[in-house]
């Protein structure tokens, strides 16, 4: 069986390794992968390689987006993937609400978030050294305000894969997770 029609959106702070595990599932499970990072505006962009960290408002527009996408893809019955920080749950309503089944905090929907948990000393060190490579636009004196932000409801059912794991182990985890099992070609 197939699990068509499905979102699945990688969450975390940055640093967590949404783009590398999102990439590797998209290779495992055969859906597209999107990288949130891609919708953002330009002056989104330009304000965090300064440092200055978006507001509700600097989100919008990109999260509008993102809940576009999500609806195609559901829309069109194929399976996505998604690396996104969802950060707080206002923001995962708006992605959630891509599914046009979905019922405002019903929690169930096609769109799920697993959460890639690692700790911050982790997390600096990944940031630090993506920024000396040049690999990204977010300086890691972001991270914390990220950090601050990030708020998981347990009613909302998000699901946690501890991400100092291999990516490797990562990915298998979620494809053995419970909503998931035996529902992805290899």
């Amino acid at each position: 069986m197939v699990f068509t029609g499905a979102v699945i959106v990688i969450m975390g702070v940055s640093g967590a390794g949404k783009t590398t595990i999102g990439q590797k599932l998209e290779k495992e499970i055969n859906y597209k992968y999107l990288d949130a990072d891609d919708f953002h505006s330009q002056s989104n962009k330009d304000k965090m390689s300064v440092g200055i960290p978006l507001t509700d408002e600097d989100r919008m527009p990109w999260l509008e987006s993102l809940r576009v996408a999500i609806e195609e893809y559901i829309i069109n019955k194929k399976g996505l993937v998604l690396g996104c920080s969802a950060l707080k749950k206002q923001y995962r309503e708006i992605l959630r609400s891509g599914d046009p089944d979905y019922t405002l905090e019903g929690y169930t929907s096609a769109v799920n978030f697993i959460l890639l948990d690692v700790p911050a000393e982790v997390l600096i060190a990944r940031v630090d050294k993506r920024a000396a490579e040049g690999k990204h636009y977010m300086p890691a004196s972001l991270l914390q305000s990220q950090l601050d932000l990030l708020k998981i409801d347990e009613s909302e059912g998000i699901l946690r894969v501890d991400a100092t794991l291999s990516p490797e182990s990562i990915v298998d985890t979620i494809k053995e997770m419970h909503p998931f099992q035996g529902c992805f070609q290899s």
